[in-house]
């Protein structure tokens, strides 16, 4: 424990002001009834080893965003499937061991639950770092047989081809600007604030099913406001899906150990997403 008696947990990341996982997991533990601090602090890639070495025995956990989820992986003892698979973790859990865990897997499909979305044949991701190796194993989770990527620099995607290959889909790696096929499903995995010509919009939006698109800072995101035909998913349904997992890690141990009266613990987590 801290002097102060509590178990501390926190988030980190670069840029990490923005984050809403302080407001999540808040919520989450008062309905639990467990006096647990969780704050957010400013670490980059450079800084993450001292700062991981520096926790003592008061520390139940860590949630990892951006550029950290690599860094995760690396200290970690054992990994559930999915951070094997992706070689991404947001969430470690201190104890005997370092136990990582991918969740962002299971918050994206959750997100497309939440929209009556439970299965597809062929998705699209945009983007081609931590969080799309996560969009295209949850795209096959789903169903999905086929999988169009989309990077600025393709050549840097490779691994999501791999990634295909473990998981016995098939994915394609493509620059933005060509056509565009139709598909049950989009996944955005875009930073924050990209705005995309219209050009590559236009034809994006026009045959691209159900849109998640994992920004939700600012809302609705320059890609959200171009999808006019589908269904729109704001990616704070993605976050509020893997935050909850993020807590069962923490309490039970395994972010698919449901909580006691999740219900009620989901309720308050979406209410402070305001």
């Amino acid at each position: 424990m801290a002097a102060d008696g509590r178990t501390r947990l926190e988030v980190w990341g670069d840029p990490i002001a923005h984050s809403k996982s302080p407001l999540l997991h808040e919520a989450a533990y008062r309905v639990l009834g467990l006096d647990w601090s969780y704050e957010r602090r400013q670490v980059d890639t450079a800084g993450f080893d001292a700062a991981f070495t520096g926790l003592d025995a008061s520390w139940r956990g860590l949630s990892t965003t951006m550029p950290l989820k690599e860094s995760a992986h690396r200290v970690a003892d054992r990994l559930d499937r999915h951070a094997q698979l992706t070689g991404a973790v947001n969430t470690l859990v201190l104890g005997a061991g370092i136990a990582g865990y991918n969740t962002d897997v299971g918050g994206i499909i959750d997100a497309f639950a939440g929209a009556d979305v439970t299965g597809i044949r062929s998705a699209r991701v945009l983007g081609a770092g931590a969080t799309a190796a996560s969009a295209v194993v949850a795209a096959a989770e789903m169903g999905a047989r086929q999988v169009e990527v989309r990077a600025r620099r393709p050549e840097r995607a490779g691994a999501l081809m791999t990634l295909g290959s473990a998981l016995g889909i098939d994915v394609d790696v493509t620059v933005f600007e060509t056509s565009a096929a139709p598909v049950d499903a989009t996944i955005a995995t875009l930073p924050s604030g990209t705005v995309l010509d219209e050009t590559v919009t236009g034809p994006l939006a026009a045959d691209g099913g159900v849109l998640l698109d994992a920004a939700y800072a600012p809302w609705p995101s320059a890609l959200a406001s171009a999808w006019e035909a589908f269904t729109v998913i704001s990616g704070l349904e993605m976050l509020l899906g893997q935050a909850v997992r993020q807590v069962r890690a923490f309490v039970n141990g395994d972010p698919l150990a449901v909580l006691d009266d999740e219900d009620a613990v989901r309720t308050a987590m979406r209410a402070a997403l305001g």
